[in-house]
């Protein structure tokens, strides 16, 4: 550890358990100062690299950019996950300086000439250096990340690219502040009778908890976590306060005053357009998808047609079956957005015969939590250990140590399972530290990785358990199959471990892990009732089953609408009024009145909360024809965790990150490219 960030020492010099943060000794009035000493020593090792008299190396160019920057990794991941998981109005402060602080930064090394005119000599002469494959694609991924930071562009142009990264980093810190704020600042608080009807049990609990949270004990809130607000929506027999419940949810970036994110959203197309033009591509969605297995927008757009017209067919005869219950029910209103999940709940709850709350009795997180780790154990032979004494970062965080068969300890792994006002909607996986092979500066060789999950269940009422509806749970072993990813990568290079891999390939893992939820065995053993701890009855796992694509068409069009909306955003150039834009693009879509899309451009925070989804929305389909086509390998052969079927998927997909081009990797573990087709049976919208 450097002599210039000695003071922040429990922000990089990690000595807890297990190499662990010490979370305890984390003060926020540190971050300010450690980034700018951690700031400081990055460009004094980046100078030294560019600087080197001997002529460049893998060794003394790629290698060393590969270790440099240890104490500003640390301290943004301490950073970024309190900003994401447990802010507050200083964290907030420091991160809209911190994001274009930090793309300056990266922007300065991505146009250092002197750095770039090395990597450039070993790009040039890459078949002569006697590299490894996997030396070959950080080498590849090194030199392509200079030449998308604008490398080969002349000076002016370097600096007007360093000026707009620097400001869509800003606009991205903001944009998801914005979101948060409105989160925040919006409940519907409930008491009587009339506005609690066809409320379950579980949703009151969790709506009593909020309302203590807010300072309302004794009363009821609806809340725009997903956890409340979805539910709410599904069960409430209230057609008015659905109503005004959906409106809040829908509008979060879009209320007026300084929360709004619509001028956000437009200046941001502006600048990533204006971006793509100066490095040579036709828009920024060519410019986001040259390095995916996409490859180009008509790809990526053929694909989500192809779905769309499949989706919006079927959805229009779900409709049909809701608007028959309600004229059942002597009603004559027709479908609207916050009637959907009600009456479909009720149409599933009379073709299957069972409802949500019949079945999440059976789903406690405590059981699906230990549902992920034994799915784990049989795929690929490894146990997770909890230790009930480390302080993490927060009170309901809860810390795993990941170990072999053997009992070595492969990872450390953190869960933080339920909602708060701190914290950003969503779920997501990020790593404190990733995994690697590279001697360090300390002496030690290799970093063992430090992966964390973040969800948002609604928390119970104390002494109660934690009920997850069959969403969340899904949710619950999504998060943890990137986890997988993370913990179980195995290569020498940091900028390739894990979840380093390019945007349409890392879902895969994630998503693929889903299928075992609803594995016959796993439920059977983990669906317990929470009361009786009997398992779920044989009938009633058959219609969950049974049940697995119903609502298909509504679930397809309000994803792929979401899809094919960024797509056209990052296509279209300069785009004047970036809602009449979603319009257009609904319209032209035909896009059913009862249905909105699963994320309004406002609060789709995926595409303007920073970059990483952009143009890349449609990642999630792309990962799930393949991984619809990767279980197929399982059940090919009978048995959903077939030793030799887990050992290719371990051997080719979760262990080698991005040493391997992803569709050589696939092939590696399947033998082959998948068709579209096994992803349009699992979704039930063609005949399996």
């Amino acid at each position: 550890m450097t002599s210039t960030i000695a003071h922040y020492s429990a922000l990089t010099d990690w000595n807890g358990k297990n190499g662990l943060p010490r979370f305890d000794a984390v003060r926020d009035e540190d971050f300010a100062g450690a980034f700018d000493a951690a700031l400081t020593a990055h460009n004094m090792e980046i100078d030294t690299i560019a600087g080197d008299g001997e002529a460049p190396t893998f060794a003394n160019t790629v290698v060393a950019l590969e270790i440099a920057g240890d104490e500003l990794s640390r301290v943004s991941a301490l950073f970024w996950n309190k900003a994401g998981a447990h802010t507050n109005p200083q964290i907030q402060a420091l991160e809209r300086e911190i994001a274009p602080k930090m793309s300056r930064h990266y922007s300065r090394i991505g146009m250092n000439e002197a750095l770039f005119k090395r990597i450039d000599t070993l790009w040039e002469k890459r078949e002569t250096l006697g590299l490894t494959n996997e030396e070959l694609r950080v080498l590849e991924r090194h030199w392509k990340g200079f030449v998308r930071s604008g490398a080969k562009l002349e000076k002016p142009q370097q600096e007007r690219l360093a000026t707009i990264n620097e400001e869509l980093a800003g606009l991205g810190a903001q944009f998801g502040q914005n979101v948060l704020a409105d989160e925040k600042s919006w409940k519907l608080l409930l008491s009587s009778d009339e506005e609690l009807a066809g409320i379950p049990d579980f949703l009151r609990d969790a709506m009593a908890g909020a309302a203590k949270e807010h300072g309302e004990e004794g009363k009821f809130a609806v809340t725009l976590s997903r956890s409340i607000i979805e539910p709410f929506l599904t069960f409430s027999e209230s057609r008015d306060l659905r109503e005004q419940a959906f409106k809040a949810w829908v509008a979060r970036g879009e209320n007026g005053g300084e929360s709004d994110n619509r001028e956000i959203v437009k200046t941001t197309l502006a600048l990533r357009e204006e971006k793509a033009k100066l490095l040579g591509y036709d828009s920024f969605a060519a410019y986001k998808l040259d390095d995916t297995m996409a490859k180009t927008p008509d790809a990526v757009n053929g694909l989500l047609t192809e779905v769309w017209e499949q989706a919006v067919a079927r959805a229009g005869e779900e409709e049909a079956e809701l608007a028959a219950i309600i004229a059942q029910e002597g009603k004559n209103h027709e479908i609207m957005p916050w009637d959907w999940r009600h009456y479909a709940e009720k149409l599933r709850a009379k073709r299957f015969n069972f409802s949500e709350t019949e079945l999440k009795p059976y789903l406690q997180l405590e059981k699906i939590i230990e549902a992920c780790f034994d799915v784990a154990t049989r795929l690929f032979g490894i146990r997770a250990v909890e230790l009930k004494d480390v302080q993490a970062y927060h009170p309901d965080v809860r810390t795993f140590e990941i170990r072999d068969a053997n009992g070595e300890l492969k990872a450390m792994f953190l869960g933080d399972y339920f909602a708060r006002p701190s914290k950003r909607s969503g779920a997501w996986m990020s790593s404190f530290q990733s995994q690697h092979k590279l001697p360090l500066k300390n002496g030690a060789v290799g970093e063992l990785p430090i992966i964390y999950n973040v969800c948002n269940f609604a928390k119970p009422s104390a002494g109660k358990p934690a009920l997850l509806s069959l969403d969340d749970a899904r949710t619950l072993f999504h998060e943890f199959g990137h986890a997988l990813h993370g913990m179980m990568s195995n290569v020498t290079y940091p900028s390739v471990s894990g979840t380093g891999v390019s945007r349409d390939f890392v879902e895969l893992p994630s998503q693929l892990y889903e299928h075992w939820l609803t594995v016959p065995e796993i439920l059977e053993t983990y669906a317990l009732h929470y009361e009786t701890g009997e398992p779920m009855p044989k009938a009633l796992l058959d219609k969950v089953l049974a049940a697995q694509t119903f609502n298909a068409g509504f679930n397809t069009v309000e994803f792929t609408s979401s899809a094919l909306v960024d797509m056209a955003f990052h296509t279209r150039g300069t785009v004047e009024d970036p809602m009449a834009v979603q319009a257009e693009v609904l319209a032209s879509l035909r896009m059913p009145k009862s249905i909105t899309m699963r994320h309004a451009t406002p609060h789709f925070q995926h595409v303007f909360s920073g970059d990483g989804y952009s143009a890349g929305y449609y990642s999630y389909m792309w990962s799930e024809v393949l991984d619809a086509d990767a279980f197929e390998a399982f059940e090919e052969t009978g048995n959903p965790f077939d030793p030799e079927t887990a050992r290719r998927l371990l051997d080719n997909v979760y262990s080698v990150g991005g040493a391997v081009d992803p569709e050589e990797t696939y092939k590696a573990f399947r033998g082959k490219m998948p068709s579209p087709e096994a992803m349009l049976k699992k979704r039930g919208l063609v005949a399996a």
